[in-house]
């Protein structure tokens, strides 16, 4: 049997390589600390202002302070928007684990609408999670009291003290100042982020859309010291917000109030301007709207409702309604007939009750089916005589119509500092080619001559045109801001802003056709003869009717024949425009009534209001 060799161990190779691989382990761990050397100088020198920074933050916070709302008064300074206090229950998302039980268990203790809810959860989605979200805007101080008791159950909920929004003339002024609302995801995307970082709601709609720059203000700062858990302990510095502009506007609330009386319980519009100025004293759509109901958040339901009614109190009749301005386009038409010699003062013609074009079997009514006999330019203005404005537009034709339609602001927007204004139309061959395919024929050219037809134009508009024709030409864009201040700094104030004006060839012209719309008034062939008695002050107007259900004829252009047996909404508008006095005009005036007739009474309350305050209609 043979022994197993045992192999001789060589010692001196093994030492070799342990010395090898000491050496480099001993590299290794050279390099590894020369490394962690390097990292630690880099992190001590080259970032030690953002380390810094960062563990600042640990126990630092910059909270954003949110800025006053600047307020709105009228012209005389009567608030017209107001910010008042209320306790808020607000949540901060980022601090609560189980939101759907967080909000259940705050229902037990604080009444929570459906809309609160669904408003809240859909600002969940729009805004980050550390922002501080309303989750009931108003508690009542039982609820106050009622949370205060339990709000070490809800970390991550608090009581805000804020101010919000509140329009104490509620409906009057909806299509005025608008309202402010929460700020949804399409608004989210234009804003400034860091100036909003503080802000939940921005202006929707009216004054408080067009002028949301101005009123907002600027966001402020809180450097707040927080605990481990993070939960602030005190405040170590604080930079202001700056508070935004008060807005005065040149509406007077009190002819505003009186307005809408005058309106109440039909749809419409009334403008009234200044005509030296272009200042809207009232802007009124009826019906309107609470504003105050879209601040805290409207249901889906109450929404709908606004939306889907039919009198549209959501709609902004007096720069969104586009009617046929009528019979109230006549005093632009006589004019251009003046300046062209298309016609002149003396020129007559003999009126039948109707009109025919020469190898044209149609017929083309006069609104007095029995004619106004012989009528020059003056009576044809005073009646309103439909056939001598036919035989006027048909021998001018369409284009010095469209001239001074456009001249007088008509197809374009007037530039009023509100949103979403439309422009009506002035229509043209052109204008019908492009949009109808058809041709223009000399009926179109007559329906013009009238106002009706294809022509368009929003109670604004209507108001703008009569304020130029009391100005003799002079031209002003209307304007709503009066002035804006901010706080500890000067009012500065929001000057006219002159157009160009209508340059007639004889000035004389302008006084004739005025002369013949204040003989509308006082003149008993006139069609405001029974409501223009016994005025204290001299008026001049015009008066419209827009049909909506056609018929052969009416018996009289104020009161029309007696519709009654027609639904109410197949009924005619009535329009009118005017301003007092004729000779210094202070007021100038445009309504429109939809499906009625008190276009002329109306005027007749307001102005008495404006020129007589203490005989006319009171405000409500």
């Amino acid at each position: 049997m043979q022994r197993k060799r045992i192999a001789i161990k060589n010692h001196f190779a093994e030492i070799r390589l342990i010395n090898h691989r000491v050496i480099v382990a001993l590299i290794i761990i050279t390099l590894l600390i020369l490394l962690l050397i390097i990292r630690l100088f880099y992190l001590q020198h080259a970032k030690h202002d953002l380390y810094t920074t960062l563990s600042k933050k640990n126990w630092l916070d910059l909270v954003p302070a949110e800025p006053t709302r600047g307020l709105i008064y009228d012209r005389n300074g009567i608030l017209l928007a107001d910010n008042i206090p209320v306790f808020s229950l607000d949540v901060i998302p980022y601090k609560i684990q189980d939101m759907p039980q967080t909000l259940s268990e705050i229902s037990k203790i604080v009444f929570l609408t459906d809309t609160e809810i669904a408003q809240f959860q859909k600002q969940l989605k729009e805004h980050r999670r550390f922002e501080e979200l309303p989750l009931k805007l108003r508690l009542s101080e039982q609820e106050l009291a009622k949370f205060s008791e339990n709000q070490y159950r809800f970390p991550g909920v608090i009581v805000k003290a804020r101010l919000i929004r509140y329009y104490p003339y509620g409906n009057s002024l909806s299509h005025v100042l608008g309202y402010v609302g929460r700020i949804n995801t399409e608004e989210l995307e234009e804003i400034d982020p860091v100036n909003y970082s503080a802000s939940n709601y921005i202006g929707k709609m009216g004054i408080e859309k067009y002028y949301e720059e101005e009123l907002h203000g600027q966001v402020g700062y809180q450097q707040v010291e927080n605990d481990a858990s993070g939960e602030s302990i005190r405040t170590l510095n604080q930079i202001r917000s700056n508070p935004g502009e008060d807005l005065h506007l040149t509406l007077d609330i009190n002819l505003q109030l009186a307005a809408t009386a005058a309106l109440e319980g039909h749809r419409g519009a009334i403008v009234a301007i200044q005509p030296s100025t272009g200042q809207i004293l009232a802007l009124v759509s009826e019906p309107g709207y609470d504003p105050n109901v879209f601040v805290a958040g409207i249901s889906n339901q109450d929404f709908q409702a606004l939306q889907q009614s039919p009198d549209k109190p959501l709609y902004n009749r007096a720069i969104r309604g586009l009617y046929p301005p009528a019979s109230t386009v006549k005093p632009y038409i006589a004019l251009q007939g003046l300046n062209t010699g298309a016609t002149d003062p003396s020129y007559t013609i003999f009126d039948p009750g109707w009109f025919k074009l020469s190898n044209n079997e149609h017929i083309f009514h006069c609104w007095r089916h029995h004619g106004h006999g012989e009528v020059n330019l003056h009576r044809a203005v005073v009646g309103s005589c439909d056939t001598y404005f036919f035989q006027l537009a048909y021998k001018m034709g369409i284009h010095p119509i469209d001239d001074i339609l456009s001249q007088f602001g008509f197809g374009e927007t007037t530039g009023v500092d509100l949103v979403d204004e439309l422009p009506g139309n002035v229509p043209s061959p052109a204008w019908k080619r492009k949009t109808k395919g058809a041709s223009w024929y000399p009926g179109d050219t007559l329906n013009s001559g009238i106002g009706q037809g294809y022509i368009q134009a929003t109670p604004l508009q209507l108001a703008a045109a009569v304020s130029t024709m009391a100005n003799r030409g002079k031209r002003y864009t209307p304007y709503l801001l009066l002035s804006a201040q901010s706080p500890g700094k000067l009012t500065v104030t929001q000057p006219p802003n002159p157009l160009k004006p209508i340059i007639l060839d004889d000035p004389q012209n302008w006084e004739i056709v005025i002369n013949a719309m204040q003989g509308a008034v006082t003149e008993p062939q006139g069609t405001l003869y029974r409501v223009g008695k016994n005025l204290a002050y001299t008026v001049a107007a015009k008066t419209g009717t827009a049909q909506v259900f056609a018929k052969k004829h009416t018996i009289n252009e104020v009161d029309h024949e007696d519709q009654s047996y027609l639904p109410e909404r197949l009924r005619d508008h009535s329009l009118l425009i005017a301003f007092a006095p004729v000779d210094h005009p202070k007021i100038a005036i445009a309504i429109i009534s939809e499906n009625s007739g008190v276009a002329a009474t109306a005027a007749r309350k307001i102005l008495d209001y404006y020129l007589l305050p203490h005989q006319g209609v009171k405000p409500t």
